[in-house]
Order: C-alpha cells, then sequence, then structure tokens
C-alpha cells in the first residue's frame, strides 16, 4: 500500500467516471434514486455498514476500524440544480433543464474513493467513520432531516468531528483549500411581505389606499435599516429580489407583495434582524393607513467551523498535499450550507477546495451555479486524499 495521495491518484480514472455518470443525470432535491443507486454501486464490496434515508434517498455508510475509538464523520452531498448546462463538457447533462452547477457530483466522487481508501486501511483504524452522502442541499435541508433520522449516531456514538468538502469553480485556483475559523458561511432566511391596501382608479388615488408608494418605501427602508442598526463589523445583508403589484397602469391594486433574502453572520443578529425587519414592515404600513403581514421565513443557519478543527485540516492538507496547497480564508461567504446543522452538534470544518480548470483565470471564470460553470477533474483524488487524512488524523 502505497501513501494515501497515490493510492488517491490510482482511484483517479475510477472517482472520475462515477463523477461523470452522475454529472450525466443529475436529480433535483430530496429524492435522488439515480444518485443513490449509483453511490450505492460504489461502495458495493467495501466492508461498511450502508443504509438508506426514509425521508429522502440519503446514504449513510460506517466503516469500523479494527480497534475501538472515537468516531469521524464526513459529508458530501448529492443534489443539482435547475439550471440548463451550457458547460461544453463532453459528460453534459442529458436531462434538460437540470445540471450539476454546484459541483456536488464531485463531492460525492470524492468521498466514495475516500471511502475507497479507508476500508483498505481498515487494520490501522481505531474508531468509526460515517459517511454521509446527503440530498437535498439547495435549499431542501437535507442535512437536517439525514441528523432527525439518525446520521450522527450511525456508528453508535456521536461524531469527535464532522469535515465536508465542498469545491469552487471561481476565485480558489485549482487544487488549492481554503477555509477560516469562527463564522464561514451565512445565515440564510427570507423575508415574504404583503401590503394591503383598497384598489382603486390610477386617476384618483385619494379614493383608494395604494399599497405601491408604501411597499417602495418599506423597500428602501431595510436597506436603511441594515445601515443604521447593525455593526458594519459583524454584516447583515438584505435583498428584495421580487415586488409585483397591480395588472394595469392606470389601475391602483389591492396588494402589494415582495420577497428578499436576508444574509447575517451570528445568531445575535439573526433574532434582531428577524424582529427588526417584521415592526418596520408593519410600522410603515401602518403610517400609511394600511396593513401589512411580514413573514421570516428561517432558512439555514450560520455555518460555524471549530477554530481547533479548522487548524486540523491545515495541518493535515500541508502533510498529505504540502503547506502551499492551504490558504487561510480572509472573510466568510455570504451563500449558506446545510452542513450547518452538522457544525451545530459536531465540531467540525466547512472546507473549499478549488476546482478552476487549469489555463482559466480563476477571477474571472463562471461562478458555483452558473450554466457555464466548470468543475476540474483533476482535483478529485487530492479531494479524497484529503477526506481520508482528515478520518485518519481525527482517530490517531
Amino acid at each position: 500500500m502505497g501513501s494515501l495521495r497515490e493510492d488517491a491518484n490510482g482511484l483517479a480514472d475510477e472517482i472520475t467516471a462515477l463523477r461523470h455518470a452522475i454529472h450525466r443525470e443529475p436529480e433535483i432535491g430530496l429524492d435522488l434514486p439515480k444518485t443513490q443507486q449509483k453511490v450505492l454501486a460504489a461502495l458495493d464490496g467495501l466492508p461498511l455498514e450502508v443504509s438508506t434515508g426514509q425521508a429522502l434517498s440519503s446514504v449513510t455508510a460506517v466503516l469500523r476500524g479494527a480497534r475501538p475509538g472515537k468516531t469521524v464523520l464526513l459529508r458530501g452531498d448529492m443534489d443539482a440544480l435547475p439550471v440548463s448546462e451550457r458547460s461544453g463538457v463532453s459528460y453534459t447533462s442529458a436531462v434538460p433543464g437540470v445540471m450539476h452547477a454546484c459541483g456536488h457530483d464531485t463531492h460525492v466522487a470524492m468521498l466514495a474513493g475516500a471511502a475507497r481508501l479507508l476500508s483498505a486501511r481498515k487494520s490501522e483504524l481505531a474508531g468509526n467513520v460515517i459517511f454521509m452522502f446527503q440530498p437535498g442541499e439547495e435549499g431542501c435541508g437535507g442535512a437536517r432531516l439525514m441528523i432527525e433520522e439518525g446520521v450522527l449516531d450511525a456508528a453508535g456514538e456521536r461524531p469527535a468531528a464532522a469535515f465536508a468538502l465542498h469545491v469552487a469553480s471561481e476565485e480558489l485556483p485549482g487544487g488549492m483549500f481554503s477555509s477560516r475559523a469562527g463564522p464561514v458561511l451565512a445565515a440564510s432566511d427570507a423575508l415574504e411581505v404583503t401590503v394591503r391596501g383598497r384598489g382603486g382608479h390610477g386617476s384618483q388615488p385619494f379614493r383608494a389606499a395604494d399599497p405601491i408608494p408604501a411597499a417602495c418605501e418599506i423597500v428602501t427602508a431595510l436597506q436603511t435599516l441594515v445601515t443604521r442598526r447593525f455593526d458594519v463589523f459583524d454584516p447583515v445583508v438584505i435583498t428584495v429580489g421580487s415586488l409585483h403589484a397591480g395588472t394595469a397602469r392606470n389601475v391602483i391594486p389591492d396588494d402589494a407583495n415582495f420577497s428578499g433574502t436576508i444574509r447575517t453572520l451570528s445568531a445575535g443578529n439573526r433574532a434582531i434582524v428577524r424582529e427588526a425587519a417584521v415592526n418596520l414592515v408593519h410600522k410603515i404600513a401602518e403610517a400609511h393607513g394600511l396593513s401589512a403581514t411580514a413573514e421570516f421565513v428561517e432558512g439555514y443557519p450560520v455555518t460555524v467551523n471549530d477554530p481547533a478543527q479548522v487548524a486540523v485540516a491545515e495541518q493535515v492538507i500541508a502533510a498529505a498535499l504540502g503547506a502551499e496547497r492551504y490558504v487561510a480564508q480572509r472573510n466568510p461567504d455570504p451563500g449558506s450550507e446545510d452542513f450547518s446543522y452538522v457544525l451545530e452538534r459536531v465540531p467540525g470544518a466547512f472546507i473549499s477546495l478549488g476546482a478552476c480548470p487549469e489555463g482559466v483565470d480563476p477571477d474571472g471564470a463562471p461562478a458555483n451555479h452558473s450554466a457555464e460553470a466548470v468543475f476540474d477533474d483533476a482535483v478529485l483524488p487530492d479531494g479524497a486524499a484529503v477526506y481520508a487524512a482528515l478520518a485518519l488524523h481525527a482517530l490517531a
């Protein structure tokens, strides 16, 4: 048996073929039967205790080492996005309107590769590894559902550490790993608002109760709320991405509706903005003689990395691949992740892996979720090796 890196390179063709097969048949949400079958086939024959989900097509696999010890969890998400692919790759999606635009197919391949690497080292392991193949990361809360179905206790005890890799098609050069201690990704919540007025003729607004000016005032006031109520070094983002009212230019409608996303990087600000935004909506509507409903819809919580586990990840990556392959992430990312539910319960780290193809400028490459996003297969062996190295270190 060679080094982890050598053995991972020996799996390159196998895990690349798995990644391409998943990429060609992408599936959305919690029900991923074809992807699940591909994962089960990839794990077949390994010394794993494999189970599948009830509320979602997840796969949980437990590797028990030759000696007792701690448990570590490795997560790879599996779902795609409702995007029509324009990447131009030879293994492009065969499903109209669906694409692995966030690179989750690479996560599955790397985690399956890690399962093979660690299974070959079963006799060296003191403890257990949980491989968490998760559907429904893209807005469906698949991690929370897997936790409810017992993934954290699959080995009989709560993991001592948990790790997830996530590829990036831009910003990071190909093959570079990056993370940071503390908040690494934002909480993502929604604000759904309806301003209720009284319709009428556009030429006689004084005979109606126009909801549109009030709705517009609320939208701009939400931006002022951010700048006047929150510390710039603990940022809050409110973006109204949808606003609808009326059917004709000379008709005052009864209602105006808008919805937005709210991103926060601390539990404290998340609670404050919830109360403040809802209160602002009601008070401005009331000042216009109108009424309003405002619903704050909770999404994913803040993804918070454990500082000790981030330090471990940096050490492990340096030992496995070289110190030059890790760079500290300076700021949190305003995106969100449901691995946050795992990290609320288990100390761990969410780690980015640059997968920008060689010869492409990472600063100008199409971003994750783009129809033109391309993730380089060359990073798959290194990702598998790092997953495995993290588990070996945690169980050492």
